[in-house]
């Protein structure tokens, strides 16, 4: 029943946010929005926006571990899983964006996200405030400077609706995004508690790999297809999102303290060392691309993470 719950929430978080992005990008084209600044603003908020609901509503009912766990096992699983798997279908060039804004800022947001939560042993509302405003500077200064690094993340979905379904998708997408966290989270907490295991646990892996499957999908039907050339930008950018905006906003509302110390010692340098990883595979056996032999590292990587934690289920 539990697994159920967790099952239908996805779905409705999964369903929401895509109804916001389009009520989103629709108003901002009405409102003659650049594509540019769209993709790097309200497309990347809008696609945030299952994990924040996620985070936000775990840590005002008191189960801030779910909050955390959801973020890192996120971040981990788009890297170690989506990109892996993703990878071992079809290889990518890697773009020179990835050297100078993607992978330096998604490092920097993930030390000073450690550094954070080291510090206290968990996120104060100064620190959330700390991440969401690096966060809004490095989006100015993509805008402002480095326009070429985002022409990827313009939205691809730029439909133009009428007032009136643009009104309705917000109002589906609030709806479902509400509703479905709720379902998410108290069907995670109940099959925590039926396992005897810890909510950190169930956030890492259920509801992280679940909320990974849109990424996962989107990128095989990219490969498939044989669309435009699949950016390990967009991963990356959606483990920064994930730290400063979701992170950010979710601490600056409700102070999220770690609950179970495992993520302290554990979670977070398995975050950060896959983080690491990827630049290294990037140049290794061959310059500027990721082919299958980094896609089998990086999910041998994602076996030994969860293995431990699997075992506890």
């Amino acid at each position: 029943m539990e697994f159920l719950a967790i099952i239908f929430g996805l779905i409705l978080l999964i369903k929401g946010g895509e109804w916001l992005m389009k009520a989103a990008v629709s108003l901002s084209l009405s409102m003659r929005v650049p594509k540019i600044v769209i993709g790097m603003t309200v497309v990347s908020f809008a696609t945030s926006a299952p994990e924040l609901i996620v985070s936000l509503q775990s840590s005002l009912s008191g189960h801030s571990d779910l909050a955390l766990g959801n973020v890192i096992g996120s971040n981990i699983a788009n890297l170690a899983f989506v990109l892996a798997i993703t990878i071992l279908i079809s290889p990518i060039t890697v773009t020179q964006s990835f050297y100078k804004t993607d992978w330096p800022m998604m490092i920097l947001a993930t030390l000073l996200f450690i550094g954070f939560l080291n510090s206290d042993q968990g996120l104060e509302q100064w620190e959330g405030a700390c991440l969401f405003i690096l966060l809004i500077v490095f989006l100015v200064y993509l805008i402002l400077f480095q326009k070429q690094a985002v022409y990827d993340e313009a939205p691809e979905d730029d439909e133009l609706l009428p007032l009136q379904k643009t009104i309705s998708y917000f109002f589906l997408g609030a709806v479902g995004l509400w509703l479905g966290s709720e379902t998410l989270v108290k069907g995670a907490i109940s099959l925590a508690n039926s396992l005897g295991v810890s909510e950190r646990i169930i956030s890492i892996t259920v509801v992280s790999i679940g909320t990974s499957i849109p990424e996962l999908s989107a990128s095989i039907i990219a490969v498939i297809n044989k669309e435009k050339a699949i950016s390990i930008g967009n991963l990356i950018g959606s483990n920064i999102f994930n730290l400063m905006a979701v992170m950010g906003v979710t601490a600056l509302v409700n102070p999220i303290p770690v609950g179970d110390l495992n993520m302290l010692s554990n979670d977070i340098w398995w975050m950060l060392g896959i983080s690491l990883m990827i630049l290294p595979l990037v140049f290794l056996p061959r310059k500027k691309q990721l082919g299958r032999l980094d896609g089998l590292i990086l999910l041998i990587l994602y076996v030994c993470f969860l293995w431990p934690l699997l075992k506890g289920l």
